[in-house]
């Protein structure tokens, strides 16, 4: 693959936004953190893979409290040091954390292993035992309180959306991350249409199948491999293209390498044709009907 410049992927990304609905603007690729963190061996590669990916404009990046528990925000704190500005940061509280002090404590915790006194956008990790409306209650009073600009949920189906968005204030979810990739389409059948109705973007993790059994099967598969070739991009382009190809859906591929996201980003210079699609449809046909919500 030929190496292309950061500045065409950082035009080619300000092209591909998602609103969210407090009014502020996405880029529909990002950097994800999973297991970053966990090896010291590759933590200045690690670095230097979401200082590229800044550069490239894929500004939002994802992490958790739970990802090496803490480790994953620490890594990130020490990339976006005096970049601050440069970054969509988003991070995750644990279920068991999600309400009462504890949800201002874990808070607190991220955005000290962050290096920063607010977050752009905070996420509720699955759904535990605090009841929603405590949780949203807390998520409120954050915003409130300045630490996060806004909140969202993660691992929600339509029916735990649908009792959200009843509670007072569950209409300020900003988003709902899920998993989603070519192997992995359920979500396409009710809960994706279901967010577009409410305008509430879906954000995408392990878009290219990462720590999926079907990973292989998707990297391997004939056709998408023929759609890479015609355009003389990597499968995991054609991937990434796919999965933001309606304007509603944020990808955040974890990338530990600098080469690897200067990959990702190029992904956005990627048109798809209505041939591809529908070859791609063949090949890993979209669902027929309700199915559980996949989760890894």
């Amino acid at each position: 693959m030929n190496r292309i410049p950061h500045s065409l992927i950082l035009a080619a990304l300000k092209q591909h936004v998602v609103k969210l609905p407090n009014g502020h603007e996405v880029r529909v690729l990002g950097q994800g953190t999973w297991r970053m963190g966990d090896d010291e061996s590759k933590r200045d590669a690690e670095i230097e893979a979401l200082q590229t990916g800044l550069d490239c404009g894929l500004h939002l990046i994802d992490t958790a409290e739970m990802y090496g528990e803490g480790k994953a925000e620490s890594l990130v704190g020490e990339a976006i040091q005096d970049r601050r500005e440069d970054v969509f940061l988003v991070s995750k509280v644990y279920p068991h954390n999600a309400g009462g002090d504890k949800l201002v404590q874990a808070c607190d915790a991220t955005l000290k292993r962050l290096g920063t006194d607010y977050l752009d956008l905070y996420l509720l990790h699955w759904r535990g035992n605090i009841p929603l409306e405590e949780t949203v209650d807390g998520l409120e009073q954050l915003k409130a309180d300045g630490k996060i600009r806004a909140w969202g949920v993660s691992n929600f189906d339509v029916d735990d959306m649908k009792e959200l968005l009843a509670l007072p204030n569950g209409k300020h979810c900003a988003v709902n991350q899920v998993l989603y990739h070519l192997g992995s389409r359920g979500v396409e059948y009710d809960l994706l249409p279901f967010l577009q109705e409410q305008g509430i973007p879906m954000m995408a993790y392990s878009p290219l199948a990462e720590g999926s059994d079907v990973k292989a099967d998707i990297f391997e598969d004939e056709t998408v491999n023929r759609i890479a070739k015609a355009y003389s991009v990597t499968p995991a382009q054609i991937l990434l293209a796919w999965t933001v190809r309606s304007g509603h859906v944020i990808a955040i591929p974890k990338a530990g390498q600098k080469a690897h996201v200067e990959e990702n980003g190029a992904a956005m210079l990627l048109n798809l044709s209505e041939d591809d699609l529908n070859a791609l449809d063949e090949a890993f046909p979209p669902p027929s009907g309700k199915e559980p919500l996949d989760i890894i």
